[in-house]
Parts: structure tokens; C-alpha cells; sequence
């Protein structure tokens, strides 16, 4: 089976770069894919992204050694088993809020008899190989995303799901669950109180503490802090950059006084 880069750097202590797509569309997939990520997550939660999109992208990043993932629109069996078989290498679960949720989620990851999947891994089999259904589930990435008042009084509870490899914060829906704003990059002694609670959990169970960042800077501060598996904003974000050049350029390009005199 074609090896899981981003598993492999994880399992020698390094931490994992992951970029994030909400943009539908292979090229620009493709491009995001070029960028020097370890990984590359398709997001089909809060992503413009449908099923024929999703393939399209993942064989676009297929040009690319990193690791495909996508961020489900639900903790749902048929989704999971879809994005699974068309070839991403690892999930991430929105809105676990138990330990009961997030072993179904394990169980939608793997094979009888460790878990419910069906099997029929189609694409993942072309892309990752044909010996992928004896290797999938030891090898397939799965992270259950802590963003609730709910995950977060049964955080040790979840931690302690086997089968699971981490646990990944949505800073924005976590800091609305602790009473604060929407946002990223959230340094609110409550949400780094948090954030080193969901670190320790993991380091306590063996997985990997993943988040959602905004800027290098804060990426470089929550690595410090713990967190191996970081996502560093996406082609959304890259484009919403391009208004300060736009910005930029209007204001050269505006006429001088003596230009408006006639």
C-alpha cells in the first residue's frame, strides 16, 4: 500500500504542515497541492465542494507525494465510506460530541471485524494500491474534531477511543462553546487552557493534537505548544489576501491632484 506521508512523519515525532481547500475545482486543487504541504485536506463540511468535486480534487493532489484528506459534513457511515473510497488517506470528523460518537466514527473507518465499513474501495485501490484493503485500517488517518461543550466534558472519554489518531481543534466553534467569539487563532487564557487540556489528553492516549491556524506566526506558537498536526488557512483565505494588493494598486493607480485639474 502506497505509504501515508503524513502517518510517517507523525510516527517519527515531526509535525505535519496540512493546507485546507474550500474552493471546489481539480486545478485549483492541484496548485494548493504544489505548495510544499505535508497534507491537504478537502473540506466538505463548510467547503462549496460536492462528491464529483471531491474526486476530481483528490486526483488532482494525486500528482503530489502529500497526503489527502478530507473534513467530512458529518459523522455519517456512506460519507465517510465515500471519501474513503475515491482515496483520501485520512478523515476528519466535524462535532464529535461523545465517546460513543466517536467510536462509530472509528468503526465507519475500518473493515469487519474491527469496525463497519463496506468493502468496495474502488479509486483507493488504483491510488494506494491493491493490497489496500488488508492495510487500510492500520494506516487511514482519523481525527475527531473537539469544538463542543459537549466533547469537551467527555474529552478523556473520547481520547480513549481505540483506533483513533488524534484529536483536532475547530478554534471557531470551540470558542463559541467557551462563551467567546468566531475566529481563529484564538490566544484567550481560556481557549490556552483548553487547547493545553486537548494536548494533554492526547499525549496521555498516544494520538496527535491537530488545529486550525491563520497566520505562520500562530502556527509557530501552537506548535510550541503542542500541536503536530497544524493547518495553516487555505486557498479561500490565499485569495481574500489579494484584496490588500487590489487595494494596493487602486491607490497607485488613483489620479494625481494636478490630474483632476483641467
Amino acid at each position: 500500500m502506497k505509504a501515508v506521508e503524513a502517518r510517517d512523519l507523525l510516527a517519527q515525532g515531526k509535525t505535519v504542515l496540512n493546507g485546507w481547500s474550500v474552493i471546489p475545482g481539480g486545478f485549483l486543487a492541484e496548485v494548493m497541492a504544489s505548495l510544499g504541504w505535508d497534507a491537504l485536506t478537502i473540506d466538505m463540511q463548510h467547503g462549496m465542494i460536492g462528491q464529483s468535486d471531491m474526486l476530481a480534487m483528490l486526483q488532482a493532489i494525486s500528482t503530489t507525494d502529500l497526503t489527502p484528506l478530507v473534513r467530512l459534513a458529518a459523522n455519517d457511515p456512506a460519507l465517510i465510506g465515500q471519501a474513503l473510497d475515491a482515496g483520501a488517506m485520512g478523515v476528519i470528523c466535524p462535532l464529535v460530541n461523545s465517546p460513543e460518537e466517536a467510536a462509530a466514527f472509528v468503526a465507519a473507518c475500518r473493515y469487519p471485524p474491527h469496525g463497519v465499513r463496506s468493502s468496495g474501495a474502488t479509486r483507493a485501490m488504483i491510488y494506494a494500491g491493491f493490497d489496500y484493503g488488508a492495510k487500510a485500517d492500520a494506516q487511514v488517518l482519523k481525527f475527531a474534531m473537539i469544538e463542543t461543550a459537549d466533547a469537551l466534558e467527555q474529552l478523556e472519554a473520547i481520547a480513549a477511543t481505540p483506533g483513533l489518531d488524534g484529536l483536532y481543534v475547530g478554534p471557531s466553534d470551540l470558542s463559541l462553546a467557551l462563551g467567546g467569539s468566531q475566529g481563529f487563532d484564538k490566544d484567550e487564557p481560556a481557549m490556552l487552557d483548553t487547547y493545553s487540556a486537548i494536548i494533554d489528553a492526547c499525549r496521555r492516549h498516544g494520538l496527535t493534537a491537530g488545529i486550525h491556524t491563520a497566520s505562520p506566526a500562530f502556527a509557530a506558537r501552537m506548535a510550541a505548544l503542542g500541536f503536530r498536526f497544524i493547518t495553516l488557512v487555505g486557498d479561500f483565505n490565499f485569495i481574500l489576501a489579494g484584496r490588500a494588493v487590489v487595494h494596493q494598486a487602486r491607490a497607485l493607480l488613483a489620479p494625481s491632484p494636478e490630474q483632476t485639474v483641467r
